[in-house]
Formats: C-alpha cells, structure tokens, sequence
C-alpha cells in the first residue's frame, strides 16, 4: 500500500518515538502519582510491561520489515521531549528541502489586468 502511495508522487516519513525502559516506569509512576494523569494509566499497563523484551523485538522487526526507500522508518529517542520534537523537525524541514517545491507558473496575461473599484 506505501508503495502505492509513493508512486503516486506523496512523500512518507514514519517516526517510531522510542523511550526507554527506564523513562517508561517514570511516566507511569508520574501518571499514578498525578490525580490529573490517572486516566492515562491502565492496569495491565503493569503486565504489559513486563513483556518489554518481546514488544522491542517485534517492533525491530516490524520496522526492518517496513521501512523502504520509498517509506522509511526513523526511530526517534523520546526520553527528552525537547529533543525527540528537535529531531522530528529536522527530519521534516530536511524532507520538505528535498521536494524541491515551485510555485506553479501563474496564468498568462496577467500583469494586463485591473481590479475595478
């Protein structure tokens, strides 16, 4: 389907926002100590957690598996906010240099025309 996509002329750029395993205990601890973050927090948050080996081999291997020339994949250090939206806009601003992008030619006659009062 990203092929698809892509041979149609539109850009793909996919973000895996990665934190670690200690930052992850961090925010769930953060959630269960603010009453305003509770409703972030689900119990089996706990229990996944506890699968964070195999949640990180999965997802090294749906990212080998999917990322493509024409489709890739960045993964992205998010412990630090500031940094991970850093990063983001580089990769953006970078993409968006690489287009090239014009604006289209305007009509011609243009310059004869007057706007009446």
């Amino acid at each position: 389907m990203e092929q698809a996509i892509a041979d149609e002329g539109t850009t793909i750029i996919k973000f895996f926002l990665h934190i670690s395993k200690a930052e992850q205990k961090l925010r769930l601890q953060a959630r269960l100590d603010d009453k305003a973050k509770l409703w972030k927090f689900a119990p089996g948050d706990v229990s996944e957690r506890e699968r964070w080996s195999d949640y990180m081999e999965a997802y090294e291997e749906a990212i080998e598996r999917t990322s493509t020339d024409d489709a890739p994949w960045y993964v992205i250090p998010a412990d630090k906010k500031w940094y991970r939206d850093l990063v983001i806009s580089q990769i953006i601003v970078d993409t968006l240099k690489g287009l090239n992008m014009q604006f289209p030619k305007p009509a011609s006659g243009l310059d004869s025309i007057v706007i009446p009062d």
